[in-house]
């Protein structure tokens, strides 16, 4: 292949919808491990329980997660997923296994992409690829976690770049073929994570294509730090080397469709969906079957709004397989083309272009407004 990564995913996905895996988690889950599986002899005199730390699994048991990976990709994945969701330092720290974060890394980098290379061998007319997943961490950056400190930060954005420079290293030594930042509800997060994949682009020369996905924590439609859908797409829309953008994770896909139809009008880029295999039930358990799952993301497929589509929580191979079939019915959504002007955001996006009315920037904080706030400028007291 002459072409870089960037542009082959491109053509790919003008060509045809492509097909991403479904959930890690429910198919470590699926395997009823106990706590000796997650310590293996690596771990065995470790001083915390370890169980439950799936990503673990890819140093105590490689073999099951390179063969949950052959799983997904005999289903039909085109793209799959390094199993490196939560393995960042900031997340390790809870089970007291932060320096094993460039190991953990590198080892499900090379365990996916080993397995990916085999079946791109095997039918080099349908090429595998291999995401790296950078998931959103159990810190954000925009929210305090007192609610009798609304000023308090668990942790600070040069910490989160740090913790994703730290796993990119070991990802992309291990060979993935593009980085996927997913399942965002802060945007202040996602930021880091995209300075941290720059910053790894300049070290290492590597081109790294990226996906961005976020997540809708509930039916208002809004990320969990706030944004419609649009305004997070025009908070992230000045990443490079970008190849698709969407949603995943927290609603099935009936519930993600309305919001899905309205960003597939703008987006100016290739569209992923991943929902979950509906909604949890009282047990936090995932009840719907693959049929049901297929016949609910065919609405997607069908009305021409997504590029990319996968499944999150509660999805196994027999989920992708049955979105297999559907795929080849339907021809990829159509991306419309930019829209011209100035595109800004805060909770909800702001479009300035030739017929906008005159926009006032910034009478909140007018000096002349308030008398104690220009006091407060004058004292340069800007805390």
């Amino acid at each position: 292949m002459t072409e870089t990564t960037t542009t082959y995913l491109r053509t790919l996905l003008k060509e045809r919808i492509l097909l991403m895996d479904g959930a890690m988690g429910t198919s470590i889950q699926g395997y009823k491990l106990q706590e000796e599986d997650f310590r293996g002899e690596a771990f065995a005199n470790h001083p915390h329980s370890l169980q439950g730390n799936n990503d673990i699994i890819s140093l105590t048991r490689p073999e099951l997660i390179e063969e949950i990976h052959r799983q997904f990709l005999r289903a039909g994945a085109d793209i799959i997923e390094t199993n490196t969701f939560n393995s960042t330092s900031i997340s390790q720290a809870d089970y007291g296994t932060e320096s094993y974060v460039y190991e953990l890394n590198r080892a499900s980098a090379e365990i996916a992409s080993r397995a990916a290379r085999d079946f791109s061998n095997r039918t080099p007319d349908k090429p595998r690829f291999v995401a790296g997943a950078l998931g959103p961490t159990n810190k954000t950056c925009s929210l305090s976690p007192d609610v009798n400190n609304p000023g308090f930060r668990a942790t600070t954005f040069a910490e989160l770049k740090e913790a994703y420079r730290e796993q990119l290293k070991g990802l992309i030594d291990g060979g993935i073929d593009l980085v996927l930042i997913e399942t965002v509800f802060d945007t202040l997060n996602a930021k880091a994570a995209l300075f941290a994949v720059h910053e790894m682009r300049a070290e290492t020369g590597r081109e790294l294509p990226l996906i961005i996905s976020g997540t809708i924590t509930d039916q208002s439609g809004r990320t969990l730090s706030g944004q419609t859908p649009e305004a997070f797409w025009v908070s992230l829309s000045h990443a490079e080397n970008l190849v698709a953008f969407g949603f995943n994770c927290a609603l099935g896909a009936a519930q993600l469709l309305p919001h899905v139809q309205d960003i597939a009008r703008v987006l100016p880029c290739p569209l992923i969906i991943y929902p979950n295999a509906g909604l949890p039930n009282e047990f936090g358990e995932y009840d719907q079957t693959p049929d049901q799952f297929a016949r609910e993301v065919e609405d997607f497929i069908s009305q021409g709004l997504v590029n990319v589509i996968g499944g999150c929580c509660g999805t196994t191979p027999h989920h992708i397989g049955a979105l297999a079939a559907l795929i080849p019915q339907h021809p990829p959504r159509k991306i419309p083309a930019p829209r011209p002007g100035l595109q800004l955001s805060g909770l909800e996006p702001l479009s300035l272009n030739a017929l906008s009315n005159f926009t006032n920037v910034g009478e909140r904080t007018n000096v002349t407004g308030s008398r104690r706030f220009a006091r407060l400028i004058q004292e340069e007291d800007f805390e």
